[in-house]
C-alpha cells in the first residue's frame, strides 16, 4: 500500500501517531494536575477506605486515576502502546533514511530553513531516546502498581495514588531526573507539534509562524502540568505530610 511504502505515507503514520500521543499526554498531564488542585482544596490524600471506583469522598486526583481504571481505558492502553511502537519504529526508520540520504550521520533532515535552524529538529532522535529511556523509569513508579495489577494481576495493587506520588518525588533527584525527562518531551513536542502539520501541508509561511507559535503553547502547557504535580508532590512529601 502506499501508506506503507512511500516515504511521505510512513511520515504520515508518524504524524498520526504522535497526534494520538499529544492528546493521551494532555489528558494524563490534566488528571497528574488535579493532585495540585486538591492541595488547595485540603482533598489532597483523601482516599476512600473501599476500593470502589469513584467513591465519595475521595479526591479529585483519585478520581482521575478511577476514571483510568475504567474497562474502557484498559482497551485503549493497549492501543496507546501500540501507537507509540509505531512512532518509535517510524522515528527510527526516518532518522536512518535520512543517515543514508544524507551519505552519512548527520543531523536530523527536514525540509524547510526555519525547521533546520531548530535545535530540537536536528536532535529528535537524541530526544526520542532520553524519552524512552525515562519512560520505562516513570512506568515502574506507577502503571506497574495500578494499571500492571489490574490488567495481569502482577504485583500488588496500590490503591492510593497520593502515596505513589509522595513516595515518587519525595526525593529531589528523581524530581531532577523527571524535569529533565519534562524537558526533553517539551523539545520534542515543539518540533513535533509543527512536523505534524507540515505533513500534511500545512508550512506556507503564515500558518508554519502561527502552528510553531501554538505547538510551542501546547508543548509549554503539557509539560508545565507534569512539573507542577512532581513539585507539588515533593513538596507534599517533604514539608507538609
Amino acid at each position: 500500500m502506499f501508506i506503507f511504502n512511500s516515504s511521505i505515507g510512513k511520515k504520515f503514520i508518524q504524524a498520526v501517531s504522535g497526534a494520538f500521543l499529544l492528546l493521551f499526554l494532555l489528558l494524563h498531564g490534566t488528571i497528574n494536575f488535579f493532585s495540585v488542585i486538591d492541595s488547595f482544596t485540603g482533598k489532597y490524600g483523601v482516599v476512600a477506605a473501599d476500593e470502589a471506583l469513584f467513591s465519595k469522598g475521595d479526591g479529585l486526583f483519585k478520581l482521575g486515576c478511577d476514571f483510568m481504571s475504567l474497562p474502557i481505558i484498559d482497551i485503549v492502553v493497549p492501543i496507546l502502546a501500540l501507537g507509540f511502537l509505531v512512532h518509535i519504529g517510524y522515528g527510527c526508520w526516518l532518522t536512518v533514511k535520512n543517515i543514508k540520504a544524507r551519505g552519512g550521520i548527520k543531523r536530523y533532515e527536514v525540509s524547510s530553513k526555519a525547521a533546520a535552524d531548530s535545535w530540537s529538529a536536528k536532535n529528535m532522535f537524541v530526544l526520542g531516546i532520553i524519552i524512552l529511556g525515562l519512560l520505562g523509569f516513570h512506568l515502574t513508579h506507577f502503571w506497574a502498581k495500578m494499571q500492571l495489577p489490574e490488567m495481569f494481576g502482577i504485583g500488588t495493587f496500590e490503591n492510593n495514588p497520593y502515596l505513589l506520588l509522595n513516595v515518587t518525588f519525595g526525593k529531589w533527584w528523581v524530581v531532577a531526573l523527571y524535569i529533565i525527562w519534562f524537558c526533553a518531551i517539551f523539545l520534542h513536542l515543539t518540533h513535533g507539534f509543527w512536523s505534524m502539520f507540515q505533513t500534511v501541508g500545512w508550512d506556507g509561511k503564515t500558518w508554519f509562524k502561527r502552528v510553531k507559535v501554538i505547538g510551542v503553547i501546547v508543548a509549554a502547557l503539557i509539560v508545565l502540568l507534569f512539573v507542577t504535580t512532581a513539585v507539588n508532590a515533593f513538596i507534599q512529601a517533604n514539608f507538609l505530610a
